[in-house]
């Protein structure tokens, strides 16, 4: 009589439907770690993105850098200060509405103006506000105005360069020989005034004559022209290299 086979005995470890168990499990895990972290993003950060987007589009309200700089410090005091302008991240968002505020609040919105760019803020301020015909001595509302600007941002800001603008017309008299002199000399007694009377340090200022050659329109009618002659108060984002 043939001798009846046994069944095989069974692998030992665990039922096969628990391998594509594991890998379901896993599966789901991955899932909702991938929802956990899409769902941390630093609110920060996000929103530094965001005031760094709509200040690239010029948006007046925005702008916020996320740029640090990595200028190293110096020894001595002026090192110390310069450092510490380094130190600093401008708010752009923040100063740009305040000065703006300020700017309505007094009715000056219309000869000087507020704007954001990759640079940091700009306030565009018309030469006639701040000066005469072919000078450069501050007139009074331009003294008091400009002090102001000083005293809501001198603390907030890393550096400050003072850029001086004409219109293409060449000059006709005066002590200055050309644009380029004036424009320098403009800016100069702005970027001095800011030191001594809006006590900005000396470290965080720059000043520059352009002349006629950075004109934001073209410089072909008496309008055009006025709103070539300005002074331009910019607040850096970052301490220049």
């Amino acid at each position: 009589m043939a001798r009846k086979e046994k069944a095989p005995e069974s692998a030992p470890g665990a039922p096969l439907y628990m391998a594509t168990y594991g890998d379901m499990v896993t599966l789901v895990l991955c899932f909702f770690v991938l929802l956990f972290a899409m769902s941390s993003i630093d609110s920060q950060k996000f929103q530094k993105a965001l005031i760094s987007l709509r200040g690239s589009l010029g948006v007046l309200r925005g702008g916020e850098t996320t740029e640090q700089t990595t200028e190293p410090n110096t020894s001595g005091e002026d090192g110390k200060a310069a450092g510490a302008s380094q130190r600093l991240e401008l708010d752009t968002q923040h100063v740009a509405y305040t000065v703006d505020s300020y700017l309505r609040s007094e009715g000056l919105d219309k000869s000087i103006q507020v704007t954001v760019n990759q640079r940091g803020v700009m306030v565009s301020i018309s030469d006639q506000f701040l000066f005469d015909s072919g000078s450069a001595e501050l007139k009074n509302d331009g003294r008091r105005v400009l002090y102001k600007i000083a005293t809501l941002v001198r603390d907030e800001v890393p550096a400050v360069s003072v850029e001086g603008h004409t219109d293409g017309l060449p000059l006709r008299g005066g002590i200055y020989r050309d644009n380029w002199g004036l424009s320098s000399a403009r800016a100069a007694v702005v970027a001095s005034y800011l030191e001594s009377e809006g006590r900005i340090a000396p470290q965080k200022l720059q000043a520059v004559g352009y002349s006629g050659y950075r004109p934001v329109v073209p410089n072909d009618s008496f309008e055009h022209r006025a709103l070539n002659r300005r002074v331009d108060l910019v607040f850096l984002s970052q301490y220049p290299k």
